[in-house]
């Protein structure tokens, strides 16, 4: 027999001969506890409580209020708090913007610069309201030859016909 074959019959052996694990009194030497053992289930059983365990704590995390200590990962709660002061930020810097441009204009009356019957609250406060450029959504010269290009390319292209099947 080769070596490599003496070594694997050796590791056969060595895994599935039954060895004897004893707990014993110390005082006494009763023997309190006794198993059968071979290396094999040895090392299923320590797998299997490794993977339990791995999976035990992996729920525990992912499931429980645990997950809010990890690095990374915040509590709904606290999104959901940063979501309403968000809206309440964007909502009050508009107001304070109202409100600056009404002062503005109420100073302009007060030193002389506007005229009375000129001032109105309401073309003050639609001074404020911010109106967006339209967008010009048409096509570019680059984007048309594109789409040219790529329609010409799907022509070109034809699907191939399924075998076993006649073409009428």
């Amino acid at each position: 027999m080769s070596k490599k074959r003496q070594k694997r019959k050796k590791l056969k052996e060595n895994l599935f001969n039954k060895r004897r694990l004893i707990v014993l009194n110390e005082d006494t030497f009763e023997e309190t506890f006794s198993l059968k053992l071979t290396l094999m289930n040895i090392f299923v059983f320590a797998t299997l409580g490794a993977i339990i365990i791995i999976t035990i704590t992996t729920f525990i995390i992912a499931f429980t209020p645990l997950r809010e200590f990890i690095p990374g990962y915040s509590s709904s709660k606290l999104k959901k708090d940063a979501t309403q002061l968000a809206i309440k930020a964007d909502s009050l810097s508009f107001a304070l913007k109202k409100n600056e441009a009404y002062i503005k204009s109420i100073q302009k009356v007060l030193t002389g610069e506007l005229e009375y019957a000129k001032f109105n609250k309401d073309s003050i406060l639609a001074a404020t309201e911010e109106v967006l450029p339209p967008i010009n959504l048409s096509a570019s010269k680059k984007e048309m030859e594109l789409r040219a290009q790529v329609e010409n390319e799907e022509k070109n292209t034809l699907p191939a016909s399924p075998k076993g099947r006649s073409q009428k």
